[in-house]
């Protein structure tokens, strides 16, 4: 808090917060009753949320050992296409991998300050690194969030360099959500009327990053939020959000997605969408802050993408009934105008032709 009658300096409340290297968590350790000017969101994005009855046919859920393979790719292309979202059961990852990688997740960020100070950092170049909001000094508005990162794929880093509460659990898991990803990426290639093996040799789920998200209990959950409304930028993305479903056609419904015991939250990303030639939609999603008075949250989203690296151009994928809505791409010029704006700006909005692309803020 700014004492009376002293100016507030926003850039010196970031820098202050991110030398304790102790995240939002240690905001709430410290005891604070209010939250900092920081993490306040403007009133307009805190609002719109519906109730739970108006959302149980917004999300699909597939079987994915029972559907037939038609029926399959039918669902998969309709949600991608509309609500840009769908559910999978039985999907093959053991349900023990999944409450183990949570666990892990709720020690490390419960566990020994030390041990977080040791892993926070803000150099891309570590493949494990903990750090809260990666945007921090680039965003409007803070989120009540920590996140735990791991590059997993192509290149996984060595086991010495893994947190002690992941260790064992990290890279099975991390093999196990790959196969998932495959999976629907083949119902996806084919819902576009291609091989099955189409968006995998493009190299869609080259790359996996994981992101394990911690959400303290937050004692303003009404000024602001887990995670701003923003799309993913990569391809597909394995992760359990709220999403922004567009009814209307002018606008959308913030909707909670219904649980389904064991299942895994499928999206499409940005570039899925370029790709797609928007046959494919990458949908807005955010998270609430925590209500809880003393319960974190925790999940671990999934990110697979293409070479970074790569000078491959990423073009729309055609015929002759529809021409490119986007310009040719690489991923790495991609990613860099996601990084220069974070979460707030539209990703796609820089890449669609026929119009000029916005001015990326510094």
């Amino acid at each position: 808090m700014t004492p009376p009658g002293v100016a507030y300096d926003r850039r010196v409340e970031l820098q202050a917060f991110e030398n304790t290297k102790a995240g939002v968590k240690g905001l709430v350790d410290a005891g604070i009753t209010t939250i900092p000017a920081m993490f306040r969101h403007p009133l307009e994005s805190l609002e719109g949320i519906t109730t739970p009855s108006d959302n149980v046919a917004v999300i699909p859920t597939l079987d994915l050992s029972a559907a037939r393979r038609e029926d399959a790719v039918a669902l998969v292309r309709h949600a991608a296409g509309t609500v840009g979202f769908f559910q999978v059961v039985n999907h093959g990852v053991p349900a023990e991998l999944m409450a183990g990688m949570l666990a892990g997740v709720r020690r490390f960020n419960e566990g020994p300050a030390e041990a977080k100070r040791a892993a926070y950092t803000r150099d891309l170049a570590r493949k494990v690194r903990f750090s809260s909001n990666f945007d921090l000094f680039q965003t409007a508005a803070a989120s009540w969030r920590d996140t735990l990162f791991f590059g997993l794929a192509p290149d996984p880093p060595p086991s010495q360099e893994l947190p002690e509460p992941l260790r064992n659990v990290v890279t099975d898991y991390g093999e196990a959500v790959t196969k998932v990803a495959l999976c629907v990426l083949e119902l996806l290639s084919e819902s576009l009327g291609l091989s099955s093996d189409h968006l995998r040799e493009m190299g869609c789920a080259h790359s996996l990053y994981v992101a394990c998200q911690y959400y303290p209990p937050c004692p303003e959950p009404h000024l602001t939020l887990g995670h701003k409304r923003h799309t993913d930028e990569g391809f597909l993305t394995v992760l359990l959000p709220q999403v922004l479903v567009d009814r209307s056609g002018a606008g959308g419904t913030w909707v909670d997605v219904p649980y389904v015991p064991g299942a895994l939250m499928i999206n499409i990303g940005d570039l899925l969408q370029l790709v797609s030639n928007d046959q494919f939609r990458s949908a807005e999603h955010r998270v609430l802050a925590n209500k809880s008075n003393d319960t974190a949250r925790v999940s671990v989203a999934s990110f697979f993408n293409t070479d970074m690296s790569s000078s491959t151009l990423y073009r729309p994928i055609t015929n002759g009934h529809n021409p490119p809505i986007y310009r040719s791409v690489t991923a790495q010029e991609f990613m860099a105008t996601f990084m220069s704006i974070g979460f707030d700006g539209r990703l796609l909005d820089y890449y669609r032709l026929e119009q000029d692309p916005p001015t990326p803020h510094v």
